[in-house]
């Protein structure tokens, strides 16, 4: 549960870099972009939850 945990917290790291990169680049507008950045706020949350819970 704790490795999951940590995954979640990684992706919701790297997924807003990503999600730059590719606004930088054009590939995608301001609003994909805004999407990915809440998609990561929410991986980023439920991984630490996870994580919490596998410590207890």
């Amino acid at each position: 549960m704790r490795t999951i945990g940590r995954f979640g917290q990684f992706a919701g790291l790297t997924v807003p870099a990503v999600a730059v990169m590719l606004e930088l680049s054009g590939r995608i507008s301001s609003g994909p972009m805004l999407g990915m950045l809440v998609f990561s706020i929410c991986c980023f949350g439920i991984g630490r939850i996870l994580e919490g819970y596998a410590g207890s």
